[in-house]
Parts: structure tokens; sequence; C-alpha cells
């Protein structure tokens, strides 16, 4: 690999602390590096001295000759009386930017919703980000630097990302440097991992998942004063080796010891325990939107356009004790919306909304609004007007912590407790934010975009938190890890409908290539197109995978015309319900039983091939039954409400 760029004993102090103390790296060709560490630890100013935009105060960094870097920083500004064609493709005349593919694949993945006329200072914060982003990925680089990319792209624009940035270069030639809090574009995209941390940065091979695992056979090793991030990651790692064992395929690195770690952890969240714990804090009732339609009056519209705007119609959805959900959608799809439904800020056009009696709601929001009024304090002090005490967990399992442990698990140091409200870090405010929601105990928790100021270390303290938090918990992400790793299910917002998706993530973005014909459709088409299916608009049971709607007839066929079924009886319509009655206890039972065998294959020797067989036969002959009493499910479903 032909090197590219390198930094040599390189040492930076500012007037408080020394950031880096006599730092060497090196990038080559085919580099594809994740930069993570805490906020503060100096990941942007890394990258700022790699890039040549920050001069260090010892050492050199030094370019192969001739060599392109271009760089996107958290401050990149874009001349606001430019318009974004100007921004983007500059003096380029039209026919030539139109005839470069990759021009077009970077402005339909970025600027589709943008104007293209449009002045840039009447653009929102994320739409200058992205024409900045746009400006800078149409060039020709031969390292790239990102800061925080994924700030403001939705999942689709996340995964377009991902997959422009691995086809940009050849395996052998170019490189990325990206520091991100997203872990899943970090595993999607990086082949190596440099952790900021204590002045030095650490190298680690592989994304995410590769670095949580090396790094957990680093803590096993390190002192007895590491043992508490040492304990955290050894959960995180465990919840890795329960999904896709992709992650931790690549890797060539030993890993007995680290598996060692977590043969007899336990489950990071038993789901069981949790929902009956939650039903007897909330009750069986806890939000049930029956029947629901929300319009909006439209006051700009044009003449020949409509007044109103139909955001959300027909919509069922009945939340239950414990549930976990995620809510995935383009901006302005309606999840806000929906969100508003569910705390009762947004009232029903037409339908009704029904809460439990003993339903409390917290909101963690996206503004900081609610520190507004403690702005001056201390955090002790402001802790110190809450409770006294916070139990998680149950029964035998319960513990009792004081505010000062909750604030230490979510990272506040004892010198930071007398730090002014105002004075703290954008992450610190938002652990704040957390603590003081949890500490009023509701029972029903909304994180809307909860990752936003949080490094990848914050992120999986607050997962943590939230596995052994008893209540209803609603999630609202463009950070794909997030939604997949605290919530059970997920639900998308498709033509004012709310979609189940049981194949998660996956299916909602097949869903919205399926309706837009790839990521360039507009904004508003893609909010406004057909996607969900009748069946879609009502959620209650999930669908099985054949029944998602994804098929497609072979070319030239069509599909055969949908004939209303019967009405049935009154004896065969009792008969149904039973049956129906019974298919649910049968689905909660299996459900069950998968949990349980993940947990068996969890626990299970990972060197015993033929056990591991053996469990995965039984885990799919448990699935298929799923599958089939779904079919089902739906197939009396739809004979009952014909």
């Amino acid at each position: 690999m032909a090197h590219l760029l390198g930094a040599e004993r390189l040492h930076l102090e500012f007037p408080t602390r020394t950031v880096f103390d006599e730092i060497t790296l090196g990038i080559d060709e085919g580099d594809r590096i994740g930069v993570v560490g805490r906020n503060g630890d100096g990941k942007s100013t890394l990258l700022k001295l790699l890039a040549g935009r920050l001069e260090p105060d010892g050492g050199r960094v030094t370019h192969r000759r001739g060599i392109r870097i271009g760089m996107l920083d958290q401050a990149d500004a874009v001349d606001p009386g430019h318009t974004v064609a100007e921004a983007v493709v500059g003096g380029i005349e039209e026919h030539v930017w139109a005839g470069d593919a990759k021009v077009r694949d970077v402005i339909g993945g970025l600027l589709a919703d943008v104007p293209w006329q449009a002045q840039v200072a009447s653009l929102s914060g994320g739409q200058r980000r992205r024409v900045a982003l746009a400006a800078l990925l149409i060039g020709d680089w031969d390292v790239v630097f990102l800061d925080e990319p994924t700030n403001h792209l939705d999942v689709e624009g996340i995964a377009w990302l991902a997959q422009h940035l691995k086809a940009r270069w050849a395996a052998d030639a170019g490189a990325l440097v990206v520091v991100t809090h997203d872990r899943w574009f970090l595993d999607e995209v990086c082949t190596a991992t440099w952790e900021v941390h204590d002045g030095i940065v650490e190298p680690f091979e592989g994304g995410y998942a590769a670095y949580v695992l090396q790094r957990v056979e680093r803590d096993r090793m390190a002192a007895a004063s590491e043992a508490k991030r040492q304990n955290l990651m050894r959960k995180e790692l465990a919840w890795l080796r329960r999904g896709a064992p992709a992650r931790t395929s690549k890797p060539k690195f030993r890993i007995e010891a680290a598996n060692q770690l977590i043969e007899d952890e336990p489950p990071a969240r038993n789901p069981i325990e949790l929902n009956r714990l939650a039903v007897s804090r909330l009750g069986k009732d806890v939000v049930d939107l029956l029947d629901v339609s929300v319009v909006y009056p439209v006051t700009d519209a044009a003449p020949d356009a409509p007044d109103e705007k139909t955001v959300l119609h027909d919509l069922e959805w009945r939340i239950a004790p414990g549930e976990r959900t995620g809510i995935l959608g383009v901006n302005g799809a309606g999840k806000s919306t929906l969100l508003g439904l569910v705390t009762g800020a947004v009232e029903p056009t037409t339908g009704r909304v029904k809460r439990g009696k003993t339903v409390k709601i917290a909101t963690l929001s996206q503004e900081l609004a609610e520190l507004a009024e403690w702005s001056e304090q201390r955090v002790s002090a402001v802790i110190a007007e809450q409770r006294t005490s916070y139990t998680i967990g149950s029964g035998s399992k319960s513990v009792e912590l004081t505010p000062g442990q909750l604030l230490e698990r979510l990272g506040f140091t004892n010198a930071q407790l007398s730090t002014p409200v105002k004075n703290l870090s954008g992450g610190q405010k938002r652990r704040l934010q957390l603590l003081l929601i949890l500490l009023a105990e509701p029972n029903v928790l909304i994180l809307d975009e909860p990752t936003n100021d949080l490094d990848t270390d914050m992120l999986a303290a607050i997962e943590d938190l939230l596995d052994s938090w008893p209540g209803t918990l609603l999630v609202v992400s463009h950070d794909r890890y997030l939604i997949e790793r605290v919530t059970d299910r997920q639900f998308a917002i498709l033509d004012g409908h709310l979609r189940d998706l049981p194949r998660g993530v996956e299916q909602y973005l097949e869903l919205r290539r399926q309706d837009s014909g790839g990521r360039g459709a507009s904004a508003e088409r893609t909010s406004g197109g057909r996607v969900a299916s009748a069946e879609g608009a009502r959620v209650s049971r999930p669908e099985p995978a054949g029944a998602s709607g994804l098929d497609t007839p072979p070319s030239g066929a069509t599909r055969p015309p949908i004939t209303a079924a019967p009405a049935l009886g009154g004896a065969e319509r009792r008969a149904a319900e039973k049956e129906l009655s019974s298919i649910d206890r049968r689905l909660e039972k299996l459900q069950a039983q998968i949990a349980e065998q993940h947990e068996r294959l969890a626990r299970h020797d990972q060197s015993d091939y033929v056990g591991l067989g053996k469990l995965g036969d039984e885990l799919a002959g448990l699935e298929a039954s799923v599958a089939e009493l779904e079919t089902r499910w739906l197939e009396v479903s739809e004979a009952l409400e014909g």
C-alpha cells in the first residue's frame, strides 16, 4: 500500500491541558479509518492536524507530493449568498456536471429535497450541512476527512452515504478518516478504528464491533481502575455477539479470552421480567390510538393545490406495557405528530386517543429547554432538589442508587458536580437531562433523537441504563444501531399509515427504495408515495416475512384481483375470534421460547459447532412455527374484517 500522509511525534497543548503527546501514525492507500473517543478528547482536533488546518506545537505532518485532501468539519460554512447550485458545482456548466454519474448520484442522494436554485441563507441548518457534504463529495480527493457526516441525515441518507463511500474508490485506492458516533456506520464503512484517549491515539483492527471486542480484551488485562469500563464493554460485547455473526467474523485477532469474559454474562435485557414489572407499574392500559387521523391546514398553498394536508390517516396503535418501539420515517412523515398524539400535545382531527389512568409520560426532547430554569445552579444543587435514591431492576436483583451514583454511571466526575449547568458541554447537558427525567420516575419514556452530542461510550452507558428501566419506551432516531439496540420492534410511518417492520430497519429501507425508485426521489414524493398496504394501516400483530408486500411478480405478470371475503355468520365469527385468541397465546409462548433460545446460543461454547448447530436448528423450527401462526393470524383477521 502506498503511503499517503503521516504524523510524526505530534504534540499539541491548549492552555488548560495537553491534547496530544508525541503521537505518531500514518494513512496508506486503501485505509478506511473510524475515529472514536469521548467528547473533548481531541477527535476533531486530530482530523484538523492531519488535514493541515491546524499547526501542532511539536512534531510534523507529512503529505505525499501532489496529494489531494478534502475535509468536512463541524464548522464548515457555505457562503449564504450563493445558490445551492453555485455552492455545490460552482461555475461548472450544467451539461458537464449533469453528464457525470458521480455528481448526479451525490445530488440525488443528499439534495433531493433541497431546491436547486434556493439561496443557501434560506436553508435550514441541516440542509446547509448536506450542501457542504455534497460539495465535498463531488470532488476528486485522495484522502477524505469527515467530521460527524451523519448529522442531519436520516436512516436512508446514512445508508446512501455508506454505500457511496464504499464504492468511491477501489479497495486499494484512496483513504477515508471519519469521526462519527453512528456505530452502524462505523461497522459498515471502516476497516480500522482509532480510539483517541488520554493524549494518545490507539489503533484497532476492524470496525466498531471489532473495536469493542479488542477493547474488552485490553480492559481485561488492564489495572483494577479500569474495571468499571470493562464491565460496561462486556455487556456491549454480549449484545454484539447476539447480533449478526458477520459483525465479528472479520477480525483476525485472538478472541478466546474475550469470549470467556461473556461466557456467563446474563441477558442484557430480560423482556419477560421487564414486561411483568411494567404491567405492575402501569396497569394493562397505556395509550391506544383508535382510528386516528390528523389533518393540518395549508396556509401558503398554490391556488390549485389542496388547502389541507393529511399527516396521519386512520391509524390504530395500541401501546402495551413494557413495549420498546422504534419509529422510522422521512423528515415530515409525521413522527413528531405521532409522538404528540401519545403525549397529548396534538389532538386528533378524527378518532380518539385513550390513555391509562396510571400513565406518566416523559420526553427526552431534542431541545434542552428543561434545563433553562437551572442554568445558574451547580449540578450537585440541581440533583439535591430531586429524589434521594433511584431503584433499578426488581426483586432480588434490584439495586438502589443515589443520584450521585447515577451521575457517575452517566460519566460525570466529582469535579463536574460543582460546575454550573450553563457551563456544561452539550453531551453533559444531554446526560443531565436524561437523569432528571429518570429521577421523576415516568413509566412511559419517549426519546426524540437522543444521540445528539453523545459519544459512543456515553451511548453505550445510556443503553446499559435503559436495559434495566421497566417502562414503555418509544424511540425516534436516525441512529440505526441505537434503534436496533434498545427497541424490540420497529414501525415506519409510510403514506400516513403506521407499518409494522418484522425485519426492522433493513425492511424499511427496502420499502423506501421500492416506493421512490431509489434515493433520488424528492422528499414530497417520498413522503406522499404509496408504500403501506391496507393491512399496514392498522398495527396489531407482526406480519410474516412472506407477507411484507416486498415480493414482486415476474416481468409481464399481473397480480390476481383481490376479492372481498364473504361475511362470517355468528357461529363462524365466534369460532374465528376464539382461534385468533388462541393464536395470540401461542405466539406469546413461542416468542418467549425464541428469546430463551437466543440466550442459550449466546451462552453456549462458541467452539462447540455441533451443539451450536443443534441449537440453531431448534431456533429455526421455532421461527418457522411463528411464521406459520402469523400467516394464519392474518388469514383469520382478514376473514373477520370481511
